[in-house]
């Protein structure tokens, strides 16, 4: 009779406190292992405790300082895959350079496809991921990608909040499937910020289509980046006549003006999740975090017991 692989996660420094949260809901200790960098910056990687046979999932989103969070994945991989673990499942939250998923113009690169080559070139065997900005980049893989969802975790925050007169409203003509699944999972109408972006990071709210006076309005995105779009979304919801703005995205990137944006925009909250943590200076008493951690540790189990995942998405 085959003996079952014991379960392993470890993480990097991109996210270690949500990896933490993962293994005590998973009842596990957190994988034994360091990972800091040589003098001339290059990263240091070691295993601490023996992998061999075990089934493993690496904890780590790509996210800020991106190239490092990637850099220190990869190496981990390498070293688990040179320590004889049996199984490597790559656990990316929040899977950055994804937004460059198709040639736009002439001579584009598209990194969300060269990151997957490296991940699998690297050894990984499977990939579990949350929100990709485009769902089509699962097939990039050429091995199994399980791909979860923030949406329950958002929508029941909403419903226990139990506004009134709510709209959903996606940011942009590209987002609309994911508000509305937001829009049907609570019982409201939908709307859309029809605008056009000039440049990256460089949003022009154009028209919105739908009703939204009167209502309270939800505006959902996968990633608030620049905030450049939701703020300029929300003011225009506000002088077209909605009564409260609250935002919600998976992935909290925050970079360059976002915190000052979203400080001093007509927004009563925005939600996101911990898939990314947030710095000390992107903290804000609008600003309230949803844990992802019991679904990604649940996943993970269900891996593990070579479970199906599908029922997590019918909540």
């Amino acid at each position: 009779m085959e003996m079952e692989s014991r379960l392993e996660v470890f993480t990097g420094n991109a996210n270690p406190k949500l990896a933490q949260e993962i293994v005590k809901h998973l009842g596990i200790p957190l994988g034994d292992s360091w990972v800091g960098t040589f003098s001339d910056g290059e990263i240091q990687v070691r295993i601490k405790e023996t992998v061999r046979g075990a089934d493993v999932f690496v904890v780590q989103p790509f996210s800020y300082p991106i190239n490092d969070s990637i850099m220190e994945m990869l190496i981990m991989i390498d070293a688990l895959s040179r320590a004889s673990a049996g199984r490597i499942t790559a656990v990316i939250p929040y899977y950055g350079y994804a937004r460059q998923d198709r040639k736009a113009r002439s001579r584009d690169p598209i990194t969300a496809k060269m990151l997957a080559d490296i991940l699998t070139a690297v050894g990984v065997d499977r990939v579990l991921t949350m929100d990709l900005h485009a769902g089509q980049i699962q097939g990039f893989f050429n091995i199994p990608v399980d791909h979860l969802k923030a949406m329950p975790i958002i929508a029941e925050y909403f419903k226990a909040k139990q506004l009134e007169d709510v709209v959903v409203i996606s940011p942009d003509v590209g987002g609309v499937t994911r508000a509305r699944e937001l829009a049907d999972r609570l019982a409201a109408p939908l709307a859309i910020i029809d605008k056009r972006r000039p440049e990256p990071n460089v949003a022009e709210v154009m028209n919105i289509i739908g009703k939204v006076n009167g209502k309270t309005a939800i505006i959902i995105d996968d990633i608030i980046d620049t905030a450049g779009t939701i703020t300029l979304g929300a003011q225009a919801l506000i002088d077209r006549g909605a009564k409260a703005i609250y935002a919600c995205c998976t992935h909290p990137v925050l970079s360059g003006p976002a915190i000052e944006r979203l400080k001093a925009a007509p927004i009563e909250e925005v939600i996101v999740t911990n898939t990314i943590p947030l710095r000390d200076s992107q903290k804000l008493d609008k600003i309230k975090v949803l844990s992802v951690a019991p679904l990604f540790a649940e996943a993970i189990r269900r891996i593990h017991e070579n479970e199906p995942l599908s029922t997590l998405f019918d909540d």
